[in-house]
């Protein structure tokens, strides 16, 4: 009899296991509703997975516009899109079983609802500041590019419009990281570049978040393992980069360390900072058509001429995209200046970890970094602490 009873409950907890495992395994989603003004246009299903977008399903719609798709479920919170012609709806499949949109085929992104709302409405918001940044910093670009605005001004526009998705994105990642919106969030672009920097200090918290909370929730799964490994090589870029920039921190470093900086000065020259060597050097970034140009290189002028003669030299580097500009400015200099043709898009200025205008470094008679210049008006000061 005990064996009898033991025998049944074997097979009761295996048939249980069976069924439960054939359940996860058989999990699906449905997608359904009404599009109108769309009869007879083709109505696709698509999956934007991490190897592109996979057409899943289609179907032609009637004059009702009503569709319904059924698909197997995603291990982990999952991202798809309804595309009519050229017109798209993003939206993520998570724990939920059932979506249902409506929308006119005419405007279908202006018009589309979706239920439930709270996942989707997100994604839509953040697709929505996006593309609101595209647009803002296209026309900073327009400017720039028709000499309306300077470089400076140029770089302080575009991070202030990047800072108000990043605003919005920041509660929306740190609100629920685990979520299909975050992961959605943090990896936004703009003209293929990452809104939030994977490689910067302040942006790479995000990603780790998102990275953090995936792998709790959806381990072992595709997409949590390519976040992971993505979040931590940025972070073993981002060691290395800190390793390089503690040196513009007020610490000595080795020539080794030092990048050499090799440019064309007002003559067309080529003039190497490393030429330099045996002398005192303010090495100096700026960009000569800015608002703060002329008082600050008056407070450098100063400087020059009173050490000059105890073998203190200006290496000035120019980061104007208006090369005759700079010219005329420069030619008038009793100090070395060069220019970096590639403007703000220079390495030279994350090599240097120069994050404005003007940055500047004193170098001692070896060429290494002794001091970072907090203020301009204090110059004289860095000066005299000089060996």
């Amino acid at each position: 009899m005990n064996k009898l009873i033991s025998s049944i409950l074997f097979l009761l907890v295996a048939s249980t296991l069976f069924l439960s495992s054939c359940d996860s395994q058989g999990k699906t989603f449905q997608i359904k509703g009404e599009i109108t003004s769309a009869e007879d246009q083709v109505l696709y299903l698509e999956h934007r997975s991490l190897a592109g977008i996979q057409m899943i399903d289609s179907v032609k719609l009637k004059k009702n516009g009503k569709f319904t798709f059924k698909e197997s479920a995603p291990e982990n919170p999952e991202f798809y899109q309804l595309r009519l012609g050229e017109q798209v709806i993003i939206l993520a499949v998570d724990s939920v079983e059932t979506f249902n949109i409506e929308a006119d085929g005419s405007n279908l992104y202006g018009t589309y609802k979706i239920e439930p709302a709270i996942l989707n409405e997100q994604i839509k918001n953040v697709i929505n500041m996006q593309r609101t940044a595209k647009s803002d910093i296209s026309t900073i670009v327009a400017q720039h590019e028709n000499k309306e605005i300077d470089d400076v001004t140029f770089m302080e526009n575009v991070d202030s419009v990047l800072s108000v998705y990043k605003s919005y994105a920041t509660k929306v990642i740190l609100g629920n990281p685990s979520s299909a919106a975050a992961y959605y969030a943090v990896f936004q672009k703009i003209d293929d570049y990452l809104i939030f920097d994977p490689y910067d200090k302040k942006d790479y918290s995000m990603f780790g978040a998102v990275a953090t909370s995936w792998s709790m929730y959806y381990p072992e799964t595709a997409r949590t393992k390519h976040l992971y490994e993505f979040t931590m090589n940025a972070l073993r870029v981002r060691k290395q980069e800190d390793k390089q920039s503690d040196f513009m921190n007020n610490i000595t470093v080795t020539d080794t360390q030092l990048p050499d900086i090799s440019l064309m000065n007002v003559k067309g020259q080529k003039v190497s900072l490393s030429s330099f060597r045996g002398k005192y050097v303010l090495l100096d970034f700026t960009a000569y058509k800015s608002e703060f140009s002329l008082k600050h290189n008056e407070i450098l002028n100063k400087v020059y001429n009173k050490y000059k003669s105890e073998g203190f030299e200006i290496f000035q580097i120019s980061f104007d995209s208006d090369t005759h500009f700079w010219k005329n400015v420069a030619v008038e200099l009793p100090w070395t200046t060069v220019h970096d043709p590639q403007s703000i898009n220079s390495m030279l200025l994350k090599n240097y970890n120069v994050r404005e205008l003007p940055t500047a470094y004193v170098l001692n008679k070896e060429g290494d970094l002794m001091n970072r210049i907090e203020d301009f008006n204090d110059l004289d000061s860095y000066i005299i602490q000089l060996p």
